[in-house]
């Protein structure tokens, strides 16, 4: 069945909103990394209540999304989730013109580049941190030389072998680092996974890009392996399109083996 056609006054809800200037410098933040309400204020110059404002309605879009801070309870960390931005964008296309229907850009690096270099951090480096690591290399077909670690390491949760291992991936000889062990390597870029991790981040030589995903510790849930496994899971599945997404714009990498396509 054909699809009807938008009006031609039904202006596309991601150009309504995203066209605002001060939501358009929210949404630019949060791309980059997640962010609370007091560090987007600061980052864009404007008061907090403000700022609250258009968050809640880029949220009653479905454009970003909300967790409370694991480090303190009365913090909440904003993210965007590109994947609906994305659909919102080539949806907005295609009703203009169907030749619209959006690509993902998939840049080649030049042989001689040297691969671009990310660590991934939480406190345990048992699970979240271990995850990532795994699948940016997968996902970068080898071109991106991805690192774990952690402020208080733990042995590698046996949920995150598992979870990997349906995806093909083997983690079962990974250990648990100490972030120490790479205090004076240069990265590309650091990623912090954990909240409590990201108050204790050092400075790292040459001056990295350091953002923050505010991801739970899927072994801080109770239960049994078994019992907790889907939030392993879902915790893996999350990165896995953070990580598509972060592959992108690593400087002069190519894109990630199955781009997600708007």
């Amino acid at each position: 069945m054909a699809r009807r056609a938008a009006h031609p006054e039904e202006r596309p809800l991601v150009f309504e909103l995203a066209a605002h200037p001060l939501r358009w410098r929210l949404l630019t933040e949060l791309a980059r990394s997640d962010r609370r309400v007091r560090e987007l204020s600061a980052a864009v110059g404007e008061r907090q209540p403000l700022v609250s404002y258009h968050l809640r309605r880029l949220r009653s879009a479905g454009l970003l999304a909300a967790r409370r801070s694991s480090f303190d309870g009365r913090d909440a960390y904003y993210r965007v989730d590109l994947e609906r931005y994305g659909a919102l964008v080539a949806e907005a296309a295609t009703a203009l013109h169907p030749a619209l229907r959006l690509e993902p850009a998939r840049p080649d690096a030049p042989p001689d580049t040297p691969a671009a270099r990310v660590l991934f951090l939480c406190t345990g480096n048992s699970s979240r941190s271990q995850m990532a690591e795994a699948l940016v290399r997968r996902l970068s077909g080898g071109a991106v030389d991805a690192r774990s670690a952690g402020s208080r390491p733990k042995p590698v949760h046996p949920n995150a072998v598992r979870v990997l291992q349906a995806r093909g991936i083997d983690i079962s000889q990974q250990r648990s680092k100490h972030l120490d062990e790479f205090a004076h390597e240069r990265f590309t870029r650091v990623v912090s996974l954990c909240d409590r991790v990201r108050e204790v981040c050092p400075e790292f030589p040459g001056d990295p890009e350091v953002v923050h995903w505010s991801i739970p510790d899927p072994a801080a849930e109770p239960g049994s392996d078994a019992e907790t496994y889907p939030v392993f899971e879902r915790t893996c599945a999350e990165l896995e399109t953070r990580i598509r997404f972060l592959l992108h714009v690593l400087p002069d990498r190519p894109g990630p083996k199955g781009d997600p396509t708007p």
